[in-house]
């Protein structure tokens, strides 16, 4: 097989940057917002309000593209207006939500919590303190700053974050409901197209969650209506695609996606299925392709780092470095899945005592995601607990049967195999 010189992955990944960057060229109203402000601002280089508009136009642009680098223009005007206007409450919360976005998770609590202080009234700030408490483990906190969101607003972000809560205490059910709510009154207060489509595909992908494909892809099929080319809802479609089997299609979305937005766990997804379907060489292109996006920049390793610790593991290679990345994600951001890719990881270094330390800690909150059980089963088989490990790929394959185009039928195997393994066992008493 022969393996694609750094180079060759290098130029690969430009041309699909460059394809993203083509497709955005043409004027939005997020760009004339852009312009708009910077003009205001040549004009009085001292208008607060001016940078503030800035920083939250940069802010929506990035939501729009996906690329990160906004985040950082939108803090540059953010601090520009908090240094003209130091009490300024909506200054200090868009700074929040971009350290949030960034991965900045304690900066993120403690930006909020001061915009809070200049205005305990803030619903979004109460909503980025919650956001952030979450991605960190800190669940009853962010329960506290989502509940007081909900007293101040009921609108489509505090809705859709309080689903987020709901989700991970495996509440899918609770987190469906909201994220209709959130849809509705998205559409009622006729909120930005990005925000309606980001609730319509976390809608399709709490019901793929769940094996329901139906309504997995009907909402996707929304968000593309709500959003043309949405990213996030082209891979969605893509992973129902993949579970059809229809993977002609799958790959042909896929690629869509990635040519509009290089992420790296598209990357991963389309090779898989290239490997699925034999085309060995298509998927090493892919491969490597996810470590060169997972690398590309500073704060590519920030926010790919736990994409990347779950490639490795997932495709059992570089299981030190896989496990190095994995550790270093727990650092700094202690929810279930942190817990969960340092699990999986350890599994994979032949660490399964502590894995399971941490698989349980995974699964502590209660979360149902059959990728948890799964990692759950692989776990405990590698500990000798076959019962136990059998019940999780029960578990599994009972809550999504198509959770993954590869996995999903290893856990499958892996019951078969300990179904004719008891068989086996029973065969040998009795003829004993």
């Amino acid at each position: 097989m022969k393996i694609l010189g750094w180079k060759t992955v290098a130029l690969l990944a430009l041309t699909l940057v460059c394809t993203s960057a083509g497709a955005a060229i043409s004027a939005t109203r997020t760009d004339g917002q852009i312009g708009y402000y910077q003009q205001l601002i040549r004009r009085n280089p001292r208008n607060a309000r001016a940078f503030l508009g800035l920083g939250d136009a940069l802010i929506r642009k990035a939501r729009e593209t996906g690329d990160p680098s906004y985040f950082n223009r939108a803090e540059e005007a953010l601090k520009k207006s908090l240094e003209i206007a130091p009490k300024s409450a909506a200054a200090a919360r868009h700074l929040a939500y971009v350290f949030y976005s960034r991965h900045e998770f304690a900066p993120a609590a403690a930006q909020a919590r001061e915009a809070l202080a200049m205005n305990p009234a803030d619903g979004d700030a109460c909503g980025i303190l919650g956001d952030a408490l979450l991605e960190v483990g800190s669940y009853d906190e962010a329960e506290t700053a989502y509940r007081r969101m909900i007293e101040l607003e009921r609108n489509l972000y505090s809705y859709s974050r309080r689903a987020g809560l709901h989700s991970a205490r495996g509440n899918n059910s609770a987190a469906i409901a909201d994220l209709e709510r959130a849809v509705a009154a998205g559409r009622a207060a006729r909120q930005p197209a990005e925000s309606l489509a980001w609730a319509e595909w976390q809608l399709g992908m709490e019901h793929f969650g769940l094996g329901d494909l139906r309504n997995a892809e009907n909402y996707f099929q929304q968000a593309l209506s709500t959003l043309p080319d949405y990213y996030r809802a082209l891979a969605g479609l893509a992973q129902v695609r993949a579970a059809q089997k229809n993977y002609s299609e799958a790959i042909a979305l896929y690629r869509k996606a990635l040519a509009i937005l290089p992420l790296p766990d598209y990357a991963a997804a389309l090779g898989d299925i290239y490997a699925l379907t034999g085309e060995p060489e298509q998927a090493l292109r892919q491969y490597q392709l996810v470590e060169y996006m997972g690398r590309l920049s500073e704060i590519n390793k920030i926010l790919y780092n736990r994409e990347l610790a779950y490639f490795y593991a997932d495709h059992g290679i570089k299981p030190e470095e896989g496990l190095a990345l994995a550790l270093r994600e727990l650092e700094y951001r202690r929810d279930v899945y942190a817990h969960d890719v340092v699990a999986w990881n350890l599994h994979r270094n032949g660490k399964f005592a502590a894995a399971r330390e941490h698989i349980d800690a995974a699964l502590a909150l209660g979360t149902r995601d059959a990728k948890l059980f799964f990692h759950a089963g692989m776990i405990y088989r590698s500990l000798g607990a076959a019962d136990r490990a059998e019940e999780f790929f029960r578990r599994a394959l009972a809550l999504n049967p198509y959770f993954h185009p590869v996995f999903a039928e290893t856990a499958a195997m892996m019951l078969n195999r300990g179904e004719r393994e008891r068989a086996g066992g029973a065969g040998a008493t009795q003829g004993g």
